[in-house]
């Protein structure tokens, strides 16, 4: 029961030695009843729309302005936002997709705000530019999202991501001409887009247009699947797939690589469990039938040959298997599944149908390896990779040997390489030149014992040659939720903390895939806690092998990482030096009620469940704040426009710092506007939230910063 809702009129203002005061925040006396508990919630105010409600716009700006009067007191930040700027500044590419003989990729010169499109007629081709995304936004803030050629290449679909959000417009492109056609498909969201094989139009899914004030708030429910027929306004659309007695269900539609069959997957949650239906495209007046019932297992489509669709599932196999369904008589298909692939002892990461194999990549302790096989499940050997680090991409389809593949780790940026399933020849497509030597850095993999004595993988990489004894000052980052795997990746940021001195660590904590399923229920639910000692016992590790000390030890983590910050600061506050939460689920007892968050219930359970509300309870970032104890230095960071992990979570967090007895530290605010949840960020807001981080985490750890300010 809600006990009050009115305004008191007490505040609260904390001052920090000078020449740092926090902007007074108003306190309510907002308070609910949930299963015998009294749940306070003086910050309420703080989730109201920023874009909508003056009150919030006008704590955005004081937060804002605290946080920068701060920073610009610390030296070295201008020289890190320098040395960042030279790194990220070379020449990057996207993986080459394949249609009708053209060869689209997105390719950055270096530091532009946005990649831009590109497209070549054969693969010697000259390349001629498609699509400038930063000719549409002065604040380079306006993103080409998901892009999609034609079987034949002749046209283009893709998606306009504005500010950061979610939402996304979807537009048709002429190849031949560079120029857009009219049509034109508003309100979709979290959608794949999918070329009928004739060209004629696009499968996408979509929501109903949001009432006035709740486009970035409202839950997204009653998600729909439609075609456009090019040439036609989206009025026209012709409802393909939607489950109105099922509200929650979401459903992403893509077209067989035959073209015979659309492959509509439903799903509730985060989880991978879906309901597959399907439509005969073949038949005009086909209607959808369902060929897995319940949301019971994992199903992703892997490709088609004649009347055999293929998919990864974790059906019977917890590290999942390929499977194939006979599709020469519908009704009884579901009876035919039969394994092509069987589980292996590691996780399978992914499949394709590339000429006369499949290409199937598995996480083997966090790393990527590739085996090839034949399309009958015979193994013919692995795909030779550059190193150890991951590898992504391998599209293509049955009867073409070309695919392309990207290749990163912790000191390589994306590399772009060819490679042919007739001959087995790896080749290179696009190598990076960067501004530093990947030999000048360490790369290694350690293994540490949890609290439970469960056996963790952790990343380990630093300049060769660091002197650490004593301790060097060391970033830890782990994220520990939603099956996703933290593999080796390349990002210039974490390049200059290392330039500096500085220790980079990622530890492959319970809650994503590394393992395969058992590795993800570990780290969800009411094993949540696990993820969390995961995190503390790498800080521990380590600190105990001499890596780094408690007061030279910043933690970083982004959205469910972001609350595994939150949480994990309140439990051992002094275990760290300085904490960097961003765009985190803070708040657990709402989250549920806000865009995307009533998704998540598969990892973190439900609120109004009283045994899920305990467990949200002990743990939630908000609701755990210990007064009197002495906390780390904090910036948490996030966004106006981020609709995935509404900012309110945050807001309402850093409120609650301030306010508490916790020290002397800095805790603060950086409320980036035009941005969202990270995805399509313009490069120059990255290397500017890159800078205030390291320069604040620095600070805290005693690494040394590039002189100059």
């Amino acid at each position: 029961m809600l006990l009050a809702l009115g305004m008191s009129v007490a505040t609260s203002t904390v001052t920090l030695a000078a020449p740092l005061a926090y902007p007074a925040t108003e306190r309510t006396d907002v308070a609910e009843q949930q299963f015998g508990e009294t749940i306070a919630d003086p910050y309420r105010w703080l989730e109201n729309d920023v874009r909508v409600d003056p009150r919030v716009r006008a704590w955005v700006t004081a937060q804002n302005e605290a946080t920068n009067t701060y920073l610009d007191t610390l030296p070295g930040r201008a020289g890190i936002k320098a040395r960042l700027s030279q790194l990220w500044n070379y020449e990057r590419f996207g993986i080459p997709e394949k249609a009708g003989g053209n060869y689209f990729y997105t390719r950055n010169s270096g530091l532009q705000n946005q990649s831009v499109l590109f497209v070549r007629k054969g693969l010697d081709g000259t390349p001629r530019q498609l699509i400038d995304p930063n000719l549409w936004a002065k604040d380079g803030a306006t993103a080409l999202a998901e892009w999609v050629p034609a079987k034949d290449g002749k046209r283009l679909a893709y998606a306009v991501q504005d500010g950061g959000t979610d939402w996304r417009t979807i537009r048709i492109l002429d190849v031949a001409t560079g120029e857009p056609l009219p049509d034109e498909i508003k309100w979709a969201k979290f959608t794949a887009i999918s070329w009928a094989h004739d060209g004629s139009g696009i499968f996408y899914s979509r929501f109903s247009e949001p009432r006035a004030g709740e486009v970035y708030q409202a839950l997204n429910e009653n998600q729909q699947v439609y075609f456009h027929r090019i040439g036609t306004p989206q009025s026209a659309d012709r409802l393909v797939y939607a489950t109105p007695d099922r509200p929650k269900l979401n459903h992403d539609a893509t077209v067989s690589d035959d073209g015979g069959w659309l492959v509509i997957r439903s799903s509730e949650g985060t989880d991978e469990r879906y309901e597959l239906v399907l439509l005969d495209l073949r038949k005009p007046d086909a209607k959808p039938f369902v060929l897995v019932r319940g949301l019971d297992h994992n199903w992703v489509p892997v490709g088609s040959q004649g009347d055999r669709l293929t998919f990864i599932t974790n059906k019977d196999a917890p590290l999942q298997k390929l499977v194939a369904f006979d599709m020469a008589d519908p009704p009884k298909a579901a009876a035919t599944m039969r394994d092509i692939v069987p589980q292996s002892t590691s996780m399978i990461d992914g499949a394709t149908m590339v000429g006369d194999s499949i290409l199937v990549a598995y996480l083997v302790d966090a790393k990527s390896e590739v085996r090839r096989f034949g399309l009958d499940g015979t193994a013919r050997g692995k795909v030779p990779l550059p190193g150890i680090g991951t590898a992504q991409g391998f599209e293509g389809e049955a009867g073409d040997p070309e695919t392309f593949f990207s290749f990163a780790s912790f000191n390589l940026p994306n590399s772009i390489y060819r490679y042919d399933t007739d001959s087995g020849k790896v080749t290179p497509f696009a190598l990076p030149k960067v501004a530093f030597d990947p030999g000048d850095y360490v790369v290694e993999q350690r293994f540490y014992a949890s609290k439970d004595g469960t056996r963790v993988p952790m990343f380990v990489v630093h300049k060769k040659g660091l002197d650490h004894r004593g301790g060097a000052p060391t970033l830890l980052y782990a994220y520990g939720g939603f099956n996703l795997a933290q593999r080796p990746g390349f990002n210039p940021a974490n390049l200059a903390w290392m330039e500096m001195g500085g220790v980079y660590a990622l530890a492959n904590i319970r809650g994503g895939s590394e393992y395969g399923e058992a590795w993800h229920d570990g780290g969800r639910l009411a094993a949540k806690q696990n993820v969390f000692d995961d995190f503390i016992a790498a800080g521990e590790y380590l600190i105990a092998q001499g890596i780094t000390t408690s007061d030279k030890l910043a933690i970083q983590g982004r959205s469910n990482g972001g609350l595994l910050i939150g949480a994990v600061v309140n439990q051992r506050p002094d275990l760290f030096a300085a904490a960097l939460p961003q765009v985190g689920v803070m708040d657990m007892l709402r989250f549920d009620r806000f865009t995307a968050g009533r998704y998540w219930v598969d990892d973190y359970g439900y609120p109004a469940k009283e045994a899920d509300f305990r467990v949200l309870r002990a743990y939630s970032p908000y609701h755990n704040i210990d007064s009197g104890r002495r906390y780390p230095a904090i910036l948490t960071t996030t966004a106006d426009t981020d609709d995935r992990v509404v900012p309110g979570h945050s807001f309402k967090y850093v409120a609650a710092l301030q306010a508490a007895d916790i020290g002397d530290r800095p805790h603060l605010a950086r409320i980036e506007t035009r941005a969202g949840h990270g995805s399509g960020k313009p490069t120059d807001k990255l290397i500017e939230e890159y800078a205030d981080m390291w320069a604040f985490a620095a600070k805290w750890t005693g690494l040394e910063m590039p002189s100059g300010r």
